[in-house]
């Protein structure tokens, strides 16, 4: 009886022993799976290959999103995102790419400026703050999908259910909420500048008119005494002209005799 207990015993240890093995593979296998990907996404990161991504159609509008210049999560810490835009900065160095240099200067240039976005603090926040709006976004229209499909009596199951599916939602959403905000910084410096050009064309205008009105007082205080010395000569002929015709008095005629 003892003897059966303990093959029993054996037997459950063998097969919870069985389970741990099978259940480390399967996480070994995971992992294996993961390194298998990150290798093949690692693989793809050449200097053309990088450079054809940042240069690409709408690229104006891409590479708005620090994160995705980066190719970096918007959890990644600082200092991993620092490593990451060191070896992407290497890859698309113009120097390092001198039969393709112009885009290679456009690719490097827009890598810089992802970094130093969210090297600053303020910048992290409000790029981070952007993603999450997306989420919200794409969350908030995942829910009026089901209660459109409840209300049709249908299952609520909506195509970003899937993740990566969710994932091109929030990215779709991330890339037109850059956009926005790019197009209204550009409309506000726009008027920004032609505010400015009026404001000085005004103060062009003003001083053109003080310097008129300065010349004129000039030119009026330096003929103020020609024009008193004309005056008095013309009074003094004036004056004279009168006595002498005051004191002038025809002869009487006389009388003619017979």
């Amino acid at each position: 009886m003892a003897s059966t207990g303990t093959s029993e015993a054996a037997s459950t240890s063998k097969s919870s022993e069985d389970a741990e093995n099978k259940k480390d593979d399967s996480a070994f296998n995971e992992f294996y799976t993961e390194v298998k990907a990150i290798e093949k996404h690692d693989s793809v990161l050449t200097s053309k290959q990088q450079i054809d991504r940042l240069n690409r159609p709408g690229c104006t509008y891409f590479n708005l999103n620090p994160f995705d210049v980066l190719q970096c999560d918007p959890e990644t810490p600082l200092a991993d995102l620092k490593k990451k835009y060191r070896q992407m900065s290497i890859l698309v160095h113009p120097d390092k790419n001198q039969d393709d240099k112009d885009r290679a200067q456009s690719a490097f240039e827009a890598v810089n400026k992802s970094y130093k976005t969210l090297e600053n603090e303020e910048g992290m926040k409000r790029c981070r703050e952007i993603i999450e709006e997306a989420q919200d976004r794409v969350e908030e229209m995942m829910k009026v999908q089901r209660k459109k499909l409840k209300k049709e009596g249908k299952p609520q199951i909506v195509p970003e259910d899937d993740r990566e599916k969710y994932k091109h939602a929030v990215y779709v959403q991330t890339c037109k909420l850059f956009a926005d905000l790019e197009r209204l910084r550009v409309e506000k410096e726009a008027k920004d500048m032609h505010e400015r050009k009026r404001k000085a064309e005004d103060e062009a205008d003003q001083k053109e008119k003080e310097e008129i009105e300065k010349e004129w007082n000039k030119n009026f205080e330096d003929s103020r005494t020609g024009r008193v010395d004309s005056w008095r000569q013309f009074a003094s002929k004036n004056k004279s002209h009168k006595k002498m015709k005051g004191t002038f008095r025809p002869p009487k005629p006389k009388l003619e005799k017979r």
